[in-house]
């Protein structure tokens, strides 16, 4: 019997209806086509998908989950339907635990019927669940990367047709989650590397500032002057319009203002603070560095001392100077230039920098100038050995010519006397004034220009007193005998240190002769005696401190001075000798003055600092 036939009419609105709900699919599934190329970030892709995929099922959720990278867990923070979570279940767990694990696709149409079903969350949530559809999802390589679940299909259990469409969507769906992961993780990666970048470039700069600091500090030797330099650089790199340095001097520790620079520094320096008092004594005794952008309302600020110098600065940076766990002081930065911005951590940080690196400038340049001063101490010590040891030429000149005045009745011939006698002590005189000058850090020459024929005149008289009752002749030949350029005072020194090497180089007599002769644009003198010669033993050592052989209150102090004041002078010496034959010794002078004995008007500068 033939089935009745429908009536046409009805038969095209059931068509007609059919048409439209397959054109809203389609529409879904382009939408959720969309929303999978669509960027952005993760929870928005999961998002849109459970939100499309909700609709296009016909369900009253759904629920994404993903497996977790070491592969034991799903999670979930997007769930359609009311309530956005984080869920957690494990591999095996549940319907969806069920398909992770096994890799199959579930169709319950009465979830309790099912035994995999767990009821816990619909007794927590008072939600009826009744069909079920769930899937794994699967990247291009055919691994399960998540599951998608769907619930409650509207109009009863889910299809065939159904788990078809949302197994393309599943495919589709995991691909886009996959790249989606990719893709944020080499962002990540990238933005992690640029970081990395970032912080390997500001290190570096770090490093290079560190390194100018140190390398232009090794090349002070000052103390002020390297604070200065310090304080000046720490200004240019932080951008600051002012800064002091203080550090602590005397038994009580207190704060001292070494160096400060910009408006109403030289108020500044010089100012004492108790250790804890103020915003820098507070640094100091806390070895905390601090960034202050309204100094005004901190309490720590000294008003009263800010009144008193005229200047209240609007935001400052201070750090402590630490070395070996000491406390040697703080510097301070004040007002930004950035005004806006003011200081920031970042400055702070790069003075806390520059504050170690300044803390070990500061120790190199206290042990540098202890040495120098200890240096010093000795280098006077030496000096007075050896004004000591040329007393004795002067003294045994003004003791002869003493005697003879004594003896004489003729005032002509006593005023020569006393004129012979002044002139050894203008070189007592300029003896002490030197080791004077020496100890306050200056050692100078003063060169002038010198008529060789008086000064050898003097050098005659007085050598003549010198080798009285010694049995020693005094032969003068000055084949130069014009003008000269020297320290006339220094240079009779030299020829007394000589001259009496030589008279105890011939205790038994001898002779000692001088010669004087021009050589190029050199002055040239000789010294030869009929001595001993020099001991063997004495060679290559004969111009050192302190050194001798064998001779009766010998100092060892004679020869090395003679080296110094000729090298003083730009000279050389140098000396040839014979054992049972004697010494000659050569010393080669500038003719001219040379240009770097400066101005003849004044003494010259050659060696030494002054603080």
């Amino acid at each position: 019997m033939a089935e009745p036939s429908l009536d046409p009419r009805a038969e095209l609105l059931h068509l007609q209806a059919r048409l439209r709900a397959e054109e809203k699919k389609l529409a879904l599934v382009q939408e959720i086509a969309e929303a999978l190329s669509a960027p952005g970030g993760l929870d928005r892709l999961l998002a849109l998908i459970m939100e499309k995929i909700t609709a296009l099922m016909e369900a009253d959720r759904a629920t994404l989950y993903l497996l977790t990278d070491d592969g034991t867990e799903l999670w979930s923070k997007v769930v359609h339907g009311g309530q956005v979570q984080e869920i957690r279940l494990r591999v095996g767990e549940g319907i969806a635990g069920w398909v992770a694990k096994s890799g199959d696709t579930v169709n319950i149409p009465d979830a309790y019927s099912d035994r995999r079903f767990q009821p816990a969350v619909d007794l927590r949530s008072g939600y009826r669940t009744r069909s079920i559809l769930c899937m794994p999802m699967r990247n291009n390589q055919g691994a399960t990367i998540g599951v998608i679940q769907v619930l409650n299909k509207q109009g009863g259990p889910f299809t065939a047709e159904d788990e078809a469409l949302l197994g393309a969507l599943a495919s589709q769906a995991a691909i886009s989650i996959e790249n989606s992961v990719l893709y944020h993780s080499v962002v990540a990666k990238n933005v992690a590397l640029v970081e990395a970048q970032r912080q390997l470039q500001q290190r570096t700069d770090e490093l290079n500032i560190l390194y100018e600091i140190e390398a232009e500090m090794n090349t002070l030797l000052d103390l002020d002057e390297v604070l200065e330099r310090l304080l000046r650089r720490a200004m240019d790199l932080v951008g600051a319009r002012a800064g002091s340095i203080a550090l602590r001097e005397g038994p009580g520790g207190e704060l001292v203002f070494r160096t400060a620079a910009g408006e109403k520094g030289d108020t500044v320096q010089g100012l004492r603070l108790p250790m804890g008092e103020g915003i820098v004594g507070w640094v100091a005794a806390q070895r905390t560095p601090l960034v202050v952008n309204d100094p005004a309302r901190d309490p720590r600020h000294q008003v009263e001392l800010a009144r008193k110098i005229g200047y209240t600065p609007r935001n400052l940076l201070c750090a402590p100077l630490i070395a070996e766990e000491e406390v040697l002081g703080a510097i301070e930065l004040l007002d930004s230039a950035d005004e806006a911005r003011g200081f920031d951590a970042s400055d702070l940080k790069l003075l806390t920098l520059i504050a170690g690196q300044a803390s070990r400038a500061i120790e190199v340049a206290r042990a540098k100038e202890d040495r120098m001063n200890q240096g010093r101490l000795a280098s006077i010590g030496q000096m007075l050995s050896g004004v000591l040891h040329d007393l004795k030429t002067p003294m045994t000149i003004v003791s002869g010519y003493a005697q003879l005045m004594a003896q004489c009745d003729e005032p002509e011939q006593r005023n020569t006397y006393v004129e012979q006698i002044l002139k050894q002590f203008e070189l007592l005189s300029a003896m002490t004034r030197e080791v004077l000058a020496f100890a306050r850090g200056e050692s100078n020459l003063l060169v002038r220009k010198v008529f060789l024929h008086r000064f050898l005149e003097a050098v005659k008289a007085q050598l003549e007193h010198e080798f009285a009752g010694k049995n020693v002749r005094l032969e003068i030949e000055a084949v130069y005998a014009g003008v000269a350029w020297f320290d006339e005072q220094k240079m009779l020194r030299v020829v007394h240190n000589i001259a009496r090497n030589a008279a105890q180089a011939m205790l038994q007599g001898g002779s000692f002769r001088i010669t004087t002769r021009a050589e190029k644009e050199h002055l040239v003198l000789e010294f030869a005696d009929t001595g001993t010669g020099i001991p063997a033993e004495m060679e290559g050592r004969l111009f050192e401190v302190f050194a001798t052989s064998g001779k009766k209150d010998g100092s060892g102090l004679g020869l090395a001075i003679v080296k110094k004041i000729v090298d003083d002078h730009l000279g050389r010496i140098s000396y040839r000798s014979e054992a049972g034959v004697g010494t000659t010794f050569t010393i080669s002078l500038p003719l001219e003055k040379p240009a770097a004995l400066g101005d003849s008007s004044g003494p010259i500068r050659l060696e030494g600092f002054k603080r």
